[in-house]
């Protein structure tokens, strides 16, 4: 029958489930409560497969595999390992590369527990910024203010604010603050605001306390309200 949604068959972790066709292996797991770790994804964003922590272990026509789950689209009888010996290992390692940037991130920390990861292993180099791309993408998809973006590649490749767009936008948003596994979008907002537009913000308020006190100022005009007699009826014919 046309429009019809075709339904895609696999198992995730040993537990039969059924999606529509499109749907990745890490929304099917999450629709089934199964907990898949990730820093870059978001529900409101494309995907992205950035941090690629995501990455879980697929067997298809038996052949066994190694993919991002949240990039990754279900096929009829997938099956998808979440957890494996060697699926470990390799967040681990994704894990002990992060935490050589961004050390202290609560989300980090609290995953370098869960799967022994050795966050002294690798040289520090500490950015703070894990390269996720929350902040860059939630701005352009979701706000569609395009006031932060990617600048250099490589191993120098950062985010930064533009300042012509960001003194007018940010500090009054914020939403990409929330989202930072690291803060580190508050803190290079907060450096763009400091070199580009200091005490922008100062002004601003002073400027906002000193329309209101204006406004408090202001007498009040008296309000007299008028009482109408009632209208008379209308004769009726006789």
């Amino acid at each position: 029958m046309s429009g019809t949604i075709v339904q895609i068959a696999l198992q995730i972790d040993g537990k039969e489930t059924t999606v529509p066709a499109g749907t990745t292996v890490l929304k099917a797991a999450q629709q089934i409560g199964v907990s898949i770790p990730t820093l870059c994804h978001h529900e409101k964003l494309e995907d992205y497969g950035g941090c690629r922590l995501c990455m879980v272990e697929v067997e298809s026509r038996g052949r066994t595999n190694y993919v991002v789950s949240c990039l990754y689209p279900v096929e009829q009888g997938l099956v998808v390992r979440t957890r494996s010996e060697k699926v470990d290992k390799i967040r681990r390692v994704i894990i002990e590369e992060l935490m050589a940037h961004a050390p202290d991130a609560p989300e980090l920390v609290r995953l370098a527990y869960e799967y022994g990861a050795d966050r002294n292993r690798f040289e520090k180099e500490a950015s703070f910024c894990v390269l996720c791309g929350l902040c860059v993408r939630y701005c352009d998809e979701v706000k569609q203010k395009h006031a932060v973006g990617f600048i250099e590649n490589g191993h120098v490749r950062e985010i930064s604010f533009i300042p012509e767009i960001a003194a007018k936008e940010c500090w009054s948003c914020q939403e990409c603050f929330a989202i930072c596994p690291t803060s580190y979008a508050q803190a290079a907002y907060l450096l763009t605001e400091a070199l580009a537009f200091p005490g922008q913000r100062k002004k601003e308020s002073a400027t906002r306390e000193a329309e209101g006190d204006r406004m408090a100022n202001v007498p009040a005009v008296p309000v007299t309200f008028v009482k109408r007699p009632p209208a008379s009826e209308p004769e009726l014919s006789r």
